[in-house]
């Protein structure tokens, strides 16, 4: 690993801006502001760079968007000399690239490691409005430094708050605790033990197969089965990233442009308009390609329930034709959600993985896990003797980094009680009465619904370019109009009305964490509709934003 080795911690420093995270938007961010001459700190929580690849550890962690997209499009030359090794990047290949761009460009002189945001309290008090902290930002670590900065910027990421369940009694379990968000960073060796997973959305899909390999018996602990893709994962050729590199601007600018930022096959057809005998045969193809493609094998699987029950059903009988246990393979097989309004899984033998006599499922919807008791997990029906629990419960998507920081604008408001029946954002952007806070890849933007990578170049482009616009016209503070984030937060409403998304409780909905609203928290209009709509706020001189001059030109 490179030394994450960063600058001495410094308190009460004045900086233009503070970045929360230091992971693939963070680093970025940091690119675009050092070239627009802003002094910067960015504060990352890990020992080193990495976001979501830093901590996210767990045996048979692996992206579900292809390498050859998954990568920074910034820089040509980076672009060029970087090599993967597979068609999906693995946790490890990920961290040493992000790694490498962080060495590259010279960016760990500026960061702040182990170091974590507590609070960011915005200055428009009248006691201190003549002062030199007025429409500042004051932001405190839990390092106890204490930053005035004029912005802020969330660079924490979509899938960085892990969530552990509330189960009683896990405090007394004799055995190792483990969450796949937040794995160590020294080997786990299952051999010979007793091992339960609880939880089957992607992290869990990923590490079951893999610790199914060392594991003496491996018990899963399921309470909604998820669709899963295989994705036929292979080692790159030499010849094959050169026929990308040959092409890398054009890829990139087609990529934009579409609805997730990925070079998918997007079908204009739709599927109520294929005879089965045809569609069965395009959902066969998909499944051979092998990924999140499939879901895109005609143009209506996300709004049309007939449609989707025909690409569910496709994916429903590959399960019964590889698991061999009819009963197992009927709770494997979801019915009660629309394929794709759960993210999508891609895996690596995870179906065939049951087939081994060491490896049973649990069903906790029928049995609920009661307890964790010393001995290992305890069920309405069964005990489960374990010496390893780990748990593949995911996130507080998209909202949970930012619940977890004190943040506070005009008027002493909390960020977390503004949010209380939902987040409310201008293009998921920035969010009314906090002015110079910005958000990447925030609530009521593409975000998680993309190639992620892509919509945080996005979103980073558009930031510094505000921030250059604003330095050129000596504007000192930036903030959303109230009237334009309601007209946007109805508008992703009413784009998701339109979609079988709020069909389904899933993390998307919030609907993974007790207690937090359930609204549909992306924006699945599409990347590049969205792009679209940007570059027309902005063309109208950035409608829907308003702008303060320098303190010292009023």
């Amino acid at each position: 690993m490179i030394s994450s080795a960063s600058v001495p911690a410094i308190k009460d420093r004045v900086v233009d801006v503070v970045v929360i995270g230091a992971g693939f938007a963070g680093l970025y961010m940091l690119y675009r502001l050092r070239q627009l001459g802003l002094t910067t700190r960015v504060c990352e929580a890990g020992k080193g760079v990495g976001g979501t690849w830093y901590w996210n550890r767990y045996p048979g962690a692996r992206c579900d968007v292809e390498s050859m997209q998954y990568s920074y499009s910034f820089s040509e030359a980076l672009q060029q000399e970087w090599q993967w090794t597979e068609r999906y990047p693995k946790q490890d290949e990920i961290l040493r690239y992000i790694n490498h761009v962080a060495d590259r460009f010279a960016l760990r002189s500026d960061i702040a490691f182990d170091t974590k945001v507590i609070s960011a309290v915005y200055n428009d008090d009248a006691a201190v409005a003549a002062s030199a902290d007025s429409h500042r930002w004051t932001v405190t670590t839990d390092q106890g430094e204490t930053f005035k900065a004029h912005y802020v910027i969330s660079a924490a990421g979509c899938l960085s708050a892990a969530r552990m369940p509330e189960l009683p009694g896990l405090e007394n379990f004799k055995g190792k605790c483990y969450h796949t968000g937040n794995w160590p960073h020294t080997p786990v060796d299952f051999t010979g033990q007793r091992v339960g997973v609880v939880g089957t959305g992607s992290s869990g899909v990923q590490t079951i197969p893999v610790i199914a390999e060392q594991a003496s018996e491996l018990v899963v602990f399921q309470r909604t089965p998820n669709f899963s893709i295989p994705a036929w994962n292979r080692p790159l050729k030499d010849e094959e990233q050169q026929l990308w590199k040959d092409d890398y601007t054009a890829h990139r600018e087609k990529a934009r442009q579409t609805r997730s930022g990925i070079l998918y096959e997007y079908s204009t057809r739709a599927a109520s308009d294929v005879p089965d005998a045809e569609r069965q045969l395009e959902y066969e193809r998909r499944w051979l390609r092998g990924g999140a493609n499939y879901t895109h094998a005609f143009n209506d699987i996300y709004t049309n329930r007939d449609s989707n029950d025909s690409a569910a059903q496709f994916v429903r009988n590959k399960i019964h034709a590889t698991v061999a246990d009819p009963a197992l393979a009927a709770l494997l097989a979801p019915t009660d959600h629309a394929i794709g309004t759960k993210r999508i899984c891609v895996d690596t033998n995870y179906y065939q993985t049951y087939n081994q006599s060491h490896v049973s499922l649990v069903d906790i919807r029928a049995s609920p896990i009661e307890e964790i008791v010393p001995e290992g997990i305890r069920t309405g029906t069964a005990t489960y003797a374990l010496d390893s629990i780990v748990f593949a419960t995911g996130y507080d998507a998209i909202t949970g980094a930012l619940d977890r920081i004190d943040i506070r604008g005009k008027d002493g408001i909390a960020l977390k009680d503004k949010w209380s029946d939902g987040p409310r954002t201008y293009l998921g952007l920035m969010t009314a009465g906090f002015p110079n806070l910005f958000f990447i890849t925030g609530p009521g933007s593409p975000s998680i619904l993309t190639n992620v990578i892509v919509s945080i170049e996005q979103h980073v482009n558009w930031i510094a370019d505000c921030l250059a616009s604003m330095q050129e016209k000596n504007f000192s503070t930036a903030e959303a109009l109230l009237s334009a984030e309601n007209e946007w937060v109805a508008h992703v409403n009413e784009v998701a009305a339109k979609t079988l998304f709020p069909t389904t409780k899933s993390w998307f909905m919030g609907a993974n964490i007790p207690g937090k609203p359930q609204v549909f928290l992306p924006y699945a209009g599409g990347l590049g509709n969205y792009t679209v709509i940007c570059e027309e706020i902005v063309a109208a001189s950035y409608r829907g934003f308003t702008f303060d001059a320098d303190q010292e030109q009023r």
